[in-house]
């Protein structure tokens, strides 16, 4: 048996749906940017090739993009906990 809640859901803000939308797409772009050194490399790609070009920028998205996703991931779940707390107590 299930009760309901009589107080109406927490509202999402335009900030919580701007980082989730920002972290969904900075580690989709990491993972493809991954994929794409490891294809590189399975073609047969040797490290001259990886250093000129748009490689650098390729091996970069992934080393940096990953971390930064994750830590909005985080900030957004903490946002959101806080938020629901507030909104519990009131």
């Amino acid at each position: 048996m299930s009760t309901q809640n009589s107080q109406p859901d927490v509202p999402i803000r335009r900030v919580d749906r701007i980082l989730a939308f920002t972290a969904l797409g900075i580690a989709a772009a990491s993972v493809i940017c991954f994929f794409a050194i490891i294809i590189g490399t399975a073609v047969g790609m040797d490290q001259k090739a990886f250093g000129g070009g748009v490689w650098p920028l390729v091996a970069a998205i992934p080393f940096y993009g990953l971390p930064v996703a994750f830590a909005m991931i985080i900030a957004l779940l903490i946002m959101s906990f806080i938020r629901k707390g507030r909104a519990s107590r009131s």
